[in-house]
């Protein structure tokens, strides 16, 4: 009786255009890849390897969507719009309480 040659490892994994896409929507939705590596069934490394694009894509367009649900709210009228415009002008212009007033 012969016994079959095994090939060490698993098999790679070959990434398919639905798998790309499920990718892409779960990043774009602020999934952890963990979790996404267990609804694939793949390591981290390999998500990482193979899904590089997607994962980026993904982070990009749920930036994007925070950005105009932020600019949303700062265009509105009372505190939150207030809290919105302040927390803005900090984030990206470096606004801060401490620092020393402009000179006259």
């Amino acid at each position: 009786m012969e016994m079959a040659k095994k090939t060490p490892g698993r098999p790679p994994h070959i990434p398919s255009v639905t798998d790309r896409r499920i990718v892409e929507l779960l990043a774009s939705k602020g999934v952890r890849q963990s979790e996404i590596c267990y609804v694939l069934g793949i390591s981290g490394k390999t998500l990482r390897l193979r899904y590089g694009a997607e994962l980026r894509r993904g982070a990009s367009k749920l930036e994007c969507a925070l950005v105009l649900r932020l600019h949303a709210l700062a265009g509105g009228n009372g505190p939150i719009a207030l809290k919105a415009i302040t927390f803005m002008l900090k984030a990206k212009f470096g606004w801060s309480k401490f620092a020393p007033p402009p000179p006259r």
